[in-house]
């Protein structure tokens, strides 16, 4: 149920957006475990020109760049499991983008399971109802 919010330093392009899309989903399911049915991701396109690293931007130096911030209940991950998933991310924007400017950013946030949900149902109320759920 993680919402993964990315900029790009790119040209807008759908087709960019999909591939996106579909492989920051699919290393969300395999590092954190998240569902990819539920996982949400929106993106946002910047004008090389109008990021900078460095003091320079990004087209000056003649690099890519992105911007990952997604939203997970604390607690539900390992620092293990958030490091494998910070440096595969990093790895699949460099293929999706090609060179990739070392100033690019992951940003896990870890959110109270009270805090967080979808459907009107925070996290925590999952988490309880299907505690009380009888056995099978």
């Amino acid at each position: 149920m993680p919402i993964i919010s990315i900029a790009v330093a790119a040209p807008a392009n759908p087709s960019l957006s999909a591939q996106i899309a579909a492989s920051m989903t699919e290393l969300t399911r395999l590092h954190l475990r998240k569902d990819p049915t539920v996982t949400a991701v929106t993106i946002s396109y910047i004008d090389p020109q109008h990021w900078f690293a460095g003091g320079r931007s990004i087209a000056s130096q003649e690099t890519a760049s992105f911007w990952l911030d997604i939203k997970v209940v604390d607690g539900t991950n390992t620092k293990q499991e958030l490091a494998s998933y910070i440096e595969a991310v990093y790895a699949g924007f460099e293929s999706l983008l090609g060179t990739v400017h070392p100033e690019s950013y992951v940003l896990v946030h870890e959110v109270a399971a009270a805090a967080y949900g979808f459907g009107g149902k925070t996290q925590e109320f999952r988490f309880i109802s299907g505690k009380l759920q009888p056995a099978a």
